[in-house]
C-alpha cells in the first residue's frame, strides 16, 4: 500500500448507512500495519463513578479524542469512545503528534479533573505480529458525520497491552497543556423517555462462533430496533436546552490557563443567547438553534461497535426483558460475554469546532456509569461472579 493510499485509508472507505451493518464482516478493511492505535483510559473508573463523578470521567475520555484530532489536524480519523477512554487510529504521519498529545492530556487529566489517565500507543504491525487484526468500517450517520467502528480483535489486544504497561506514553512535563478546542459538556443529563437508559456490552466469547455472535448481535440491533428512534436516547427534536454547572466548570478548565474566566463568560454567553434565539424562534446569521438541536440528535454515536457491540439505548421495560433474556441465553451457549447497566438518564459529551457547520460529534454515555458498569459486570461474568443489572 503507497503512502498516500495509507495516509487516506479511513477517509477512501466506503459507508454503510444501517447499523446493522456492523455484522457484516465484508464493510470492513484491514487497518494499514504502519498506523498506530492511541488508546487511553481512566484508573478506577469504577471508584470515581461511584463517587458520583461520571460527567468529569466521561470528559476525560472525550478529551482523548479532541487532543489526538486537534494535534493531527484532521477530524476524520477513525475513532471509538468508550466512556471513561477512548481510541484512535492515527496514520503514519500522526503518529508522534499523537503521542505528544497523549502526554499532554494526562497531565490535563490529572491537574483540571483530578483523574489518573493511562495511554498507550500500540502499532498496528504489533497487533498483526500476535495473529489479530483491525479491521475498520465506516457507518456514517449523516452526510456531514461519520463513526468508525473496530472489529479483528485489535483494539481490544491494544488496550489488554495498555493496561499491562505496555507501550506506554508517559505523561508530559507539567506546564504542557493539550489543545482541546471544541470539546464541550454543556448539556445537562437526558432522561429517559421509555422507562430505562441502558448501557450494553456483548462480546464475543471465541474466536470459533463469529457466525453465532453475528447473528446475536443483529437480533439485538432488532430488538433495540424496534423502540421509538431504534432506542435513540436524544428526541428526534434533540435535546433540551440547559446548562450543566458540572459541564461548565470542566469546559472552563479545557481553556488554558490565563483565558479560562473569559471562557466562562463565552460559554454562559453562548447558551444564553442560543436558549434566547431558540424560544424566541429566531436565527442569528448561519446559526439556526432549531436546525442544531436536530444535527445534535442525529450526529449521536448511541451505538457503535469495538470488537464488541456497545449501545446506551432508551427502551421499556418489556424490551429490556427481551434482549437480557437473549443475551443471557447466548452467554449460556458460550456465544458471547454481556454486561448490562441500567439508569434513568444518559450524558453527552461534545466535540464542537464550531456550531456554524454540521460535522459536530457528540458522544452517549450513561449517566451513572454507562459503559464504564457494564464493563464492570461483564469483567465478573467473566469470572464467573454476577451481580444485578
Amino acid at each position: 500500500m503507497s503512502q498516500l493510499s495509507s495516509e487516506s485509508f479511513f477517509r477512501a472507505l466506503p459507508v454503510f448507512v444501517d447499523f446493522a451493518g456492523v455484522a457484516d464482516s465484508t464493510n470492513y478493511r484491514a487497518l494499514p500495519p504502519d498506523w498506530a492505535l492511541a488508546t487511553a483510559d481512566i484508573v478506577d473508573s469504577t471508584g470515581a463513578i461511584e463517587a458520583g463523578r461520571y460527567k468529569a470521567v466521561n470528559m476525560a475520555g472525550a478529551s482523548v479524542i479532541s487532543a489526538i484530532l486537534n494535534a493531527v489536524g484532521n477530524n476524520d480519523l477513525p475513532f471509538v469512545f468508550g466512556g471513561d477512554g477512548a481510541l484512535v487510529a492515527v496514520p503514519p504521519s500522526g503518529a508522534e503528534r499523537a503521542r505528544n498529545a497523549l502526554s499532554a492530556v494526562q497531565n490535563w487529566v490529572r491537574n483540571e479533573l483530578g483523574l489518573t489517565l493511562r495511554a498507550a500507543l500500540v502499532p498496528v504491525a504489533e497487533v498483526v505480529a500476535a495473529g489479530l487484526e483491525v479491521r475498520v468500517a465506516r457507518f456514517q450517520v449523516t452526510p456531514d458525520v461519520s463513526y468508525a467502528m473496530f472489529a479483528g480483535g485489535g483494539s481490544s489486544w491494544a488496550e489488554a497491552r495498555m493496561k499491562e504497561g505496555r507501550f506506554a506514553v508517559p505523561p508530559a512535563l507539567p506546564d504542557a497543556h493539550p489543545d482541546l478546542t471544541g470539546l464541550s459538556c454543556r448539556w445537562n443529563p437526558i432522561r429517559s423517555r421509555h422507562g430505562d437508559i441502558v448501557s450494553i456490552i456483548a462480546l464475543p466469547a471465541g474466536r470459533n462462533n463469529a457466525q453465532a455472535f453475528e447473528t446475536l448481535v443483529l437480533e439485538i440491533v432488532a430488538l433495540a430496533g424496534g423502540e421509538e428512534r431504534e432506542g435513540h436516547p436524544i428526541a428526534p427534536e434533540g435535546p433540551q436546552i440547559g446548562l450543566s454547572g458540572a459541564g461548565l466548570s470542566a469546559e472552563t478548565r479545557a481553556a488554558a490557563k490565563g483565558r479560562r474566566l473569559r471562557q466562562w463568560f463565552v460559554i454562559l454567553g453562548q447558551h444564553l443567547l442560543t436558549a434566547s434565539l431558540y424560544r424566541l424562534g429566531l436565527t442569528l446569521g448561519r446559526f439556526d438553534p432549531k436546525a442544531y438541536r436536530q444535527d445534535v440528535a442525529r450526529n449521536a454515536d448511541f451505538r457503535k461497535f469495538d470488537d464488541g457491540l456497545k449501545m446506551t439505548i432508551d427502551i421499556d421495560a418489556t424490551r429490556f426483558r427481551q434482549i437480557e433474556a437473549r443475551l443471557e441465553q447466548a452467554a449460556s451457549a458460550g456465544i458471547c460475554h454481556f454486561g448490562l447497566h441500567r439508569q434513568d438518564s444518559a450524558l453527552m459529551t461534545c466535540i464542537v469546532p464550531t456550531a456554524l457547520q454540521r460535522d459536530h460529534m457528540h458522544f452517549i454515555d450513561g449517566a451513572a456509569g454507562g459503559y464504564a458498569m457494564a464493563a464492570t459486570r461483564l469483567k465478573k461474568q467473566m469470572s464467573g461472579t454476577t451481580t444485578a443489572p
